[in-house]
């Protein structure tokens, strides 16, 4: 059980960091330094929130849908990334890209953990 806690603060602090980004960029104003895809920063705003009000909370809660919900979060990452490369290659920021990586590996940690819970609760059975 302990590392479903581990999974959610994670989960957690990578979706309020995309919440934050979000924020700063779209409702705020904020000027990274660097161009910034229109959509992008509504993107991690969206996918912060339902990180941290939906995948998170199933994460701690220990439901039987957390497992569903982080692959489905990774594959938005994922996709996301493969949007950026494809279709923006040419324009997206350096570190849009360093960003988008980070979430891919929280996520791969993420579900490396929810895996290892679930391997020990089929040890018990």
């Amino acid at each position: 059980m302990k590392v479903n806690k581990i999974a959610a603060v994670l989960a957690f602090i990578i979706g309020a960091a995309a919440i934050f980004a979000g924020v700063m960029v779209d409702f705020l104003g904020r000027e990274p330094g660097y161009d910034v895809i229109v959509w992008l920063p509504m993107h991690n705003l969206v996918i912060g929130a339902a990180t941290v009000f939906i995948t998170a909370v199933l994460i701690w809660k220990n439901s039987k849908y957390a497992l569903t919900a982080v692959v489905a979060t990774l594959a938005i990452h994922i996709l996301t990334m493969g949007v950026l490369l494809i279709a923006f290659g040419d324009t997206v920021a350096k570190q849009s890209l360093v960003a988008t990586v980070i979430r891919i590996v929280v996520w791969l940690v993420i579900l490396g953990l929810m895996l290892v819970q679930q391997s020990k609760r089929k040890k018990r059975v």
